[in-house]
């Protein structure tokens, strides 16, 4: 129990690494353009897929990759691709703010409700996730939300909704319906 606990938190560290991303992002935008950023992004998105490929279809273990794959991705793509396939298309679709407050939310209510359900959450609410896991993801998404963006119909819309998908969703990759959901109900928002 102990270990499965680290070892979330190990790949709940790994999340944190869209940071970087976001701020690589940010900076070859105002450097060169946003389409020179998008395809860095991109460029990205090759090279864990080439990965992938000598994973899944080559069988090769992959170092520091092996330990952080959970039992039902070890015969199926990885979170990565879906989140930084998610990340493109946020950033490529919806206004700056909203794609950043989209994959924020992604990022640090997953990472929340993963360690504060798998190590305090009991009272099941749907599948696996917990009630402590939810309600934890739906603060820190309302947090995120309120200090990205000054739309208070905005942060709660996008919040329930980062949530909520978080929560229903088992089976297909939260990585990407996360900031896909709650960056289209938030840009909807917006241009209305």
């Amino acid at each position: 129990m102990v270990w499965l606990f680290f070892q979330e938190v190990g790949r709940k560290i790994i999340h944190l690494m869209i940071l970087l991303v976001l701020i690589g992002y940010v900076i070859i935008e105002k450097s060169f353009s946003k389409q020179a950023a998008l395809m860095s992004l991109i460029a990205l998105l090759m090279f864990f897929l080439i990965v992938e490929y000598f994973r899944l279809e080559l069988n090769w273990k992959i170092p520091f990759f092996s330990q952080y794959i959970r039992a039902k991705e070890q015969n199926r793509v990885i979170g990565v691709i879906y989140f930084l396939s998610g990340t493109i298309i946020s950033l490529a679709v919806f206004d700056f703010k909203i794609a950043l407050a989209a994959l924020l939310m992604t990022t640090f209510g997953d990472m929340i409700a993963a360690l504060i359900g798998k190590r305090y959450g009991t009272t099941l609410l749907f599948r696996s996730k917990t009630v402590i896991g939810c309600l934890s993801e739906l603060i820190i998404d309302l947090i995120v939300g309120f200090i990205v963006l000054n739309n208070v119909y905005i942060v709660l819309a996008m919040a329930f909704t980062a949530t909520a998908v978080e929560t229903l969703v088992d089976e297909l990759d939260d990585n990407l319906l996360v900031p896909l959901f709650s960056g289209f109900i938030g840009q909807l928002l917006l241009l209305l």
